[in-house]
């Protein structure tokens, strides 16, 4: 799978936790915490999506490297 594909299932599944997120122009490297207000529920709900999309267990000293679409990006497409 491609970066680009990988991005492209990282923010579908962010819109699929946060409808409220779809249309809005995310850059990859926006801080989806702070730049776009998703709490600490939706994180969390994203991050169950991506672990079972990728198949990849993602351990939570990991999150912080999830914080863009970019980042989350990266670190799913080396599994």
């Amino acid at each position: 799978m491609t970066r680009e594909a990988v991005a492209a299932a990282v923010l579908e599944e962010l819109t699929n936790v946060a409808p409220d997120l779809a249309g809005e122009d995310i850059p990859e490297d926006a801080d989806l915490r702070d730049e776009f207000d998703l709490d600490s529920m939706d994180f969390l709900n994203w991050i169950t999506a991506l672990h079972n999309r990728f198949g990849i267990d993602i351990p939570e000293l990991d999150y912080p490297k999830l914080s863009t679409i970019g980042k989350a990006a990266d670190y799913l497409g080396r599994g």
